[in-house]
């Protein structure tokens, strides 16, 4: 036990090291190190005080105000911090079989109070309902060993980004503007590939994935995805797309829009995956670590997403994966991804790819 905190303690310490050049300064080295101790104390409070008192109580006082002052105050570099920090990962992945995915998500830190940045009533991830918290989103490095975060930036709220008064008192700085977590997910995405990080599939549930904006801008970067979408989310069913334009009439400019009729249009993905037939569906098992194995039943079908196809799109949208997921003991499928990983992929990685949001399934295939 001695020999393997003196191991995790050299780690620490070699982390810290690399970490701490980032920041500048020699004197913001050790505020650094307090405050990262401090958050792998346990304790349920991670705010500068508490942490002050389990690390230095003889000089409360005193390391209080270097750690305040350290993370309110001094002018260092976060995006390099986080940049240092996730070189420092890589070489962990390389050792462990590389990177597999990349997992865009965003977590709520409930908050008591008003007053720290971006704090807000908003949708709260760990407690599962709207509640006064801060909204971070993240890209992590996954795969079936390590997660990772890569990429982490405070989602700014309306009611923060457009007050000038909240912003000038908290001191948010005048380039930060008002962006929905897709589209910060999206810069981090560019972020990273302009970093020259080697890009793998992009995963992210339905907050994400049901934006169409947010799949396009994907797909313009030339990064496969599987992504969750809603059950009402609009597709074209097998062998089916909108109707090419109305044909040309004796005057004026010969359309070019494609179009929808009352009888051919697209469905929502929960009416298809209640219309397929009981052969579509397939058990896919998985590992899931300390969890054991899990398994559930899974339907995957090629797909046009439809979202306003007929409003001046001329072409249609290229055909994807659905991928719907239909437990044994549900009512109705539970889950649907859209993803658009190669024709030919096997159900059992279609369904591999997606599940490292919540696992590492090692996946296997059954009727």
């Amino acid at each position: 036990m001695a020999q393997r905190y003196d191991e995790d303690a050299k780690r620490f310490d070699k982390f810290l090291e690399r970490v701490s050049e980032a920041v500048g300064h020699v004197d913001r080295r050790e505020p650094l190190r307090a405050y990262v101790t401090g958050l792998f104390l346990p304790g349920e409070r991670k705010s500068v005080e508490p942490m002050a008192a389990k690390i230095d109580p003889c000089r409360l006082r005193a390391r209080h105000q270097s750690m305040h002052h350290f993370v309110s105050t001094a002018p260092w570099n976060d995006a390099a911090v986080i940049k240092t920090a996730r070189d420092y990962s890589l070489e962990q992945f390389e050792r462990h079989g590389g990177v597999h995915a990349w997992v865009i998500d965003d977590t709520g830190m409930p908050k008591k109070g008003v007053h720290s940045v971006g704090v807000a009533r908003q949708y709260c991830g760990v407690l599962g309902k709207k509640e006064n918290c801060q909204v971070t989103v993240s890209v992590s490095l996954a795969n079936e060993a390590l997660s990772v975060p890569a990429a982490y930036r405070l989602y700014l709220p309306d009611a923060w980004a457009n007050n000038a008064k909240r912003r000038k008192v908290a001191g948010v700085p005048k380039e930060v503007k008002f962006k929905t977590k897709w589209q910060i997910a999206v810069e981090q995405v560019e972020q990273l590939l302009n970093d020259g990080v080697i890009p793998a599939p992009i995963v992210a549930d339905a907050g994400y994935g049901d934006t169409t904006e947010f799949r396009d801008s994907l797909s313009a970067l030339h990064l496969p995805y599987a992504v969750g979408i809603k059950p009402e989310t609009s597709v074209w069913p097998p062998g089916q797309q909108p109707l090419p334009a109305a044909p040309r009439k004796k005057s004026g400019r010969p359309a070019t829009r494609l179009r929808r009729t009352s009888d051919h249009r697209p469905v929502a993905v929960r009416k298809l995956a209640l219309s397929l037939p009981k052969k579509a569906w397939k058990r896919v098992r998985w590992r899931e670590g300390t969890r054991g194995v899990m398994s559930s039943r899974f339907a995957a079908i090629r797909v046009r997403p439809a979202h306003a196809d007929d409003r001046g799109r001329t072409e249609p949208r290229d055909i994807e994966w659905l991928l719907i997921e239909w437990p044994s003991d549900e009512e109705e499928p539970t889950r649907y991804w859209l993803s658009t990983f190669p024709e030919k992929t096997a159900l059992a990685e279609l369904v591999r790819i997606p599940n490292r949001r919540l696992s590492q399934p090692q996946a296997e295939v059954g009727a």
